[in-house]
């Protein structure tokens, strides 16, 4: 069976050539986005068909790249161009089809918008350097074999460095987890994840941790003047310490997820709505919010952890080891006793304690929850259903201190 895998390196530029091609290539990708636009949105003013990206495709090869104006499009290559037109229009549709739930129409970029550029062919890969058709050969950081055949690469800028992601194609029977554990995570703020058994995963926070420093420089970049090369470094310094605020948060969660998944055939997890949870607090001017300073720190510091990301690395990373993740409801879990079953808000005598009204049973109230995720992802093989209930609402989350 074919399986895709996906290789991301940083790149190593030799000369100052090689950063003004690629910065060209990034500035006629962002021309032909604006340009598409332009035209789709004034056709659907006029009431007018829209163009396909084909036919946009078109218009570029025998008018923008033939005129004086635009001849500067010859110079770069056409895959990442018709890359950019099949973006668009994927884009557009997945908006007006409403395919894609809170999908806005397409904007225009910005200089700062940037993201990168895509050659869905023609890459090739050799010791530490890889190939960009009209590019040449570009050298990378190699922090691992790049296994399988190189089917597409997309190139990317981000505050102030290159990278490449590598997509391959590996023919790979399908894998069979050697191990049959399995364990329940329970989600929080105070402890980052707790499985059913094992240690418990302490937080990283390194928004938190960066947070001042951050602060000090975005007030610096507020006081430069627009235009200005000093604005332009500060915004760099800026730009730098979200990167290393981001490259923490991937590392942790990298590391922690490789770790679970290779030890474990089988993973249950709450399946919790991210973004409904961290919604603000403000409400309205007719229906002002409660405790909005509180929320919006519990906003922030589920945000820093990275739940959602951690979800879907467990998840594909499940699929390469050949073990499974499920999803369950997270109601009733931190109000459940896992010794007997019986459930009851008088179980959680606060945030770290739990302790069963029935049978006495005590333990640290997280452990007790991965616990009765762990049940309830058995359940849900066993027979399909979610033992936990249906009308209850999800849990609050609050800030706690494991024992």
């Amino acid at each position: 069976m074919k399986k895709v895998k996906s290789f991301k390196f940083k790149l190593k530029l030799k000369s100052k050539e090689q950063e003004i091609t690629l910065k060209k290539n990034l500035g006629c990708n962002r021309f032909v986005w604006n340009k598409a636009l332009a035209i789709q949105k004034e056709r659907l003013e006029n009431k007018q068909k829209l163009l396909s990206w084909y036919e946009l495709d078109w218009w570029k090869n025998n008018f923008w790249k033939k005129s004086e104006e635009y001849d500067f499009l010859k110079e770069v290559s056409s895959q990442p161009l018709n890359q950019t037109l099949k973006m668009l229009d994927r884009a557009i549709w997945d908006c007006l089809t409403k395919k894609v739930k809170g999908r806005g129409f397409p904007r225009f970029k910005h200089k700062k918008s940037d993201s990168g550029f895509r050659y869905p062919v023609g890459v090739k890969i050799k010791n530490k350097q890889v190939f960009l058709p009209k590019i040449g050969w570009v050298h990378f950081f190699k922090s691992q074999e790049v296994i399988g055949t190189p089917k597409n690469a997309t190139v990317t800028y981000y505050a102030g460095d290159w990278f490449v992601s590598i997509q391959t194609e590996i023919e790979r029977e399908d894998p069979v987890h050697p191990s049959k554990s399995s364990v329940g995570i329970d989600m929080g703020v105070a402890c980052f994840a707790m499985p059913s058994k094992g240690k418990a995963i302490k937080p990283k926070n390194s928004f938190k941790r960066y947070q001042k420093r951050l602060a000090e420089h975005q007030r610096r970049l507020a006081k430069k003047k627009k235009g200005s090369n000093n604005r332009k470094k500060q915004t760099l310094k800026v730009a730098k310490i979200h990167k290393k605020i981001k490259n923490i948060r991937t590392d942790f969660l990298q590391y922690n997820s490789t770790k679970l998944c290779k030890n474990h055939a089988l993973i249950v997890m709450e399946d919790l709505k991210v973004r409904n949870m961290t919604r603000s607090a403000k409400g309205t001017i007719e229906n002002p919010g409660k405790n909005i300073k509180q929320k919006s720190g519990l906003n922030r510091s589920i945000l820093d952890q990275g739940w959602f990301s951690f979800k879907t690395m467990i998840e594909y990373k499940m699929k390469w080891f050949g073990g499974k993740l499920i999803l369950v409801d997270p109601k009733y879990t931190s109000r459940k006793c896992s010794s007997c079953g019986f459930e009851s808000s008088k179980n959680r005598k606060n945030q770290e304690r739990f302790q069963c009204g029935s049978c006495g049973y005590s333990a640290n109230a997280d452990r007790n929850a991965g616990r009765n995720i762990l049940e309830a992802g058995h359940a849900l093989l066993a027979c399909g259903e979610n033992p936990l209930g249906i009308s209850m609402k999800q849990e609050p989350l609050v800030a706690k201190k494991i024992a």
